[in-house]
C-alpha cells in the first residue's frame, strides 16, 4: 500500500452531495449560524461541551471575537479539516463537519459533526458524515477514523453506524453532565471497511 502519511489537510475541498454541500467557511455568510449553534443548550449537551442545564451566556463582544478568531482561521489549518454544512435546500450553512486530531505516522483522525436545529432530523447529518469521512479515506489516505458518542445520544449512534461505524468499547462515566455520569462509546471505522461499503454498510 502507498505511503499516505503526509497527507495534506492544507487542501480544503467542497463537497457535493444530493442533500448537502460541504465547503469552506465563509464567515460572513456563516456566522449567524455559527453563533445558533453554540449558544444551543441541546448542542452543548450532546457534543459534551456544557456542564449541566443552564441558560445561554449572553453573547457579547468577547464570544463575537472569540468565535470569529476560531472560525476564521479554519481554513488556514495544515493538520486538520473543518467544513461548512450547507443545506442545498435553502443554501444556509447548518453546522459542520470536521476531521481532526490527525495522527500521520498511523494515519487515522478523530471525527466530529455539529448540526443547528435547522438541520436535524433530515438525513444531512448522515450524508454529511459520508462525504467527509469518503474524502478522509481516499483523498487523504487515511486508515482509520474515529469518534465518540454519548450515551444519552442514541439518535447520534444510529447515525454513525448507518454510516458503518463499529462500536469498540465504552470510556465509562467520561463526562459529568447536571450532576449525573454519562459513558462515552468509542466508534471507528476503518479503510479496509470503507472500501468495502462506501459508508452504507447495509449494502453488503
Amino acid at each position: 500500500m502507498d505511503d499516505h502519511s503526509g497527507a495534506d489537510f492544507s487542501v480544503k475541498p467542497t463537497l457535493v452531495g444530493e442533500k448537502v454541500i460541504l465547503r469552506p467557511f465563509l464567515l460572513d455568510e456563516d456566522a449567524e449560524t455559527i453563533r445558533t449553534f453554540l449558544r444551543d443548550p441541546e448542542v452543548g449537551r450532546l457534543t459534551g461541551s456544557d456542564s449541566g442545564p443552564s441558560d445561554p451566556e449572553p453573547w457579547d463582544d468577547k464570544a463575537e471575537q472569540s468565535m470569529r478568531g476560531w472560525y476564521g482561521t479554519r481554513n488556514e489549518q495544515p493538520d486538520r479539516l473543518d467544513l461548512a454544512v450547507v443545506d442545498r435546500a435553502t443554501g444556509a450553512c447548518v453546522g459542520e463537519a470536521v476531521l481532526n486530531r490527525w495522527n500521520s505516522a498511523n494515519r487515522n483522525c478523530n471525527f466530529r459533526i455539529l448540526l443547528a436545529p435547522s438541520g436535524q432530523n433530515r438525513g444531512l447529518g448522515t450524508e454529511a458524515l459520508r462525504l467527509i469521512v469518503g474524502y478522509g479515506f481516499e483523498q487523504l489516505g487515511l486508515h482509520r477514523i474515529s469518534l465518540g458518542v454519548f450515551a444519552f445520544n442514541p439518535r447520534a449512534r444510529r447515525s454513525y453506524e448507518k454510516a458503518g461505524f463499529v462500536a469498540e468499547g465504552v470510556l465509562r462515566d467520561s463526562l459529568s453532565y447536571g450532576g449525573e455520569w454519562v459513558d462515552e462509546v468509542v466508534m471507528s471505522i476503518l479503510a479496509s471497511e470503507w472500501q468495502r461499503h462506501r459508508g452504507h454498510p447495509e449494502l453488503i
